[in-house]
């Protein structure tokens, strides 16, 4: 009698676990379709919107910038490659770099280069200064970097006794305290500032050319900066050397040595006179 009690405990055990088996399975398999589904209607919604987002990521050129990369691509692209990213052992990538770079470098002659020097020296510029806006926005929608703000003239109004200051304390180590640059090592100088345009000086300080620091806004503020050009174009640029002849305008090494040399051949005759005399 017990064995068949326990028959019957086992039968509807097992009748019982049946729906719940069933029920598991249809849960998983709602799951896995769920899942699916799911899959499905993001690869849908990224196949109908990643066109427009590569879009957004490469947005078309600027007529300016179209312009300056049909300039680029007869004139620039062997040393710096097509889409700027450089050639090894020709030129450097300007992804990045701004129109800033392309106003200074291009606009003074600089580039594009005769071949690999260890400067690259001021000439007359080959593109028009339209050319040049053209170029450096090309460079500019292709990679941002900093710009030189709108205008020619970018010290007006600006604080000429400041910029004074500014000017002998990051600049005159390298350029002079007259502006007339001066030598550097492994061949290379920083050059005279007596040519250079309120852009190509703004410029200049965005990009920092050659062994030129850079000095952005947050180590010269655009004010500053404008202090600095004003300094140049007002002061340096004109004859205002009271004490008479400016031994070039380098600075103290070349009046000390002018004050020795005058110094030691009055000394020289001096006791020549006193010797004679005696």
């Amino acid at each position: 009698m017990t064995s068949d009690n326990d028959r019957r405990g086992g039968l509807l055990a097992r009748l019982r676990g049946r729906p719940a088996a069933r029920s598991r399975g249809r849960r998983r398999l709602g799951a896995a379709v769920r899942l699916i589904a799911a899959l499905t209607l993001a690869g849908g919604a990224y196949t109908v919107f990643a066109p427009g987002v590569q879009a957004q990521e490469n947005p078309p050129l600027t007529g300016a910038a179209a312009e300056g990369k049909a300039l680029f691509d007869v004139s620039c692209v062997t040393c710096h490659g097509r889409n700027a990213q450089g050639v090894e052992g020709r030129g450097p990538s300007l992804v990045g770099v701004g129109s800033a770079s392309v106003e200074f470098q291009v606009g003074s002659g600089r580039m594009p280069m005769a071949r690999q020097e260890a400067q690259a020296m001021r000439k007359p510029p080959v593109f028009t200064d339209e050319q040049v806006r053209q170029l450096g926005q090309y460079i500019q929608e292709l990679g941002g970097g900093p710009q030189v703000p709108a205008g020619n003239d970018l010290h007006r109004n600006a604080d000429m006794a400041a910029g004074g200051e500014l000017f002998r304390i990051n600049c005159s180590q390298c350029h002079a305290f007259g502006g007339g640059g001066g030598a550097l090592s492994s061949g290379k100088y920083a050059p005279s500032l007596k040519p250079a345009s309120d852009r190509q000086i703004y410029a200049a300080m965005l990009s920092g050319p050659q062994n030129m620091p850079v000095f952005g806004d947050n180590q010269i503020t655009p004010e500053q900066k404008a202090d600095i050009i004003a300094y140049i174009q007002e002061t340096l640029k004109h004859d205002q050397d009271q004490g008479g002849f400016n031994l070039g305008r380098y600075g103290p090494s070349t009046e000390g040595l002018a004050i020795f040399l005058i110094g030691i051949v009055a000394l020289v005759f001096a006791s020549l006179w006193i010797a004679g005399k005696s």
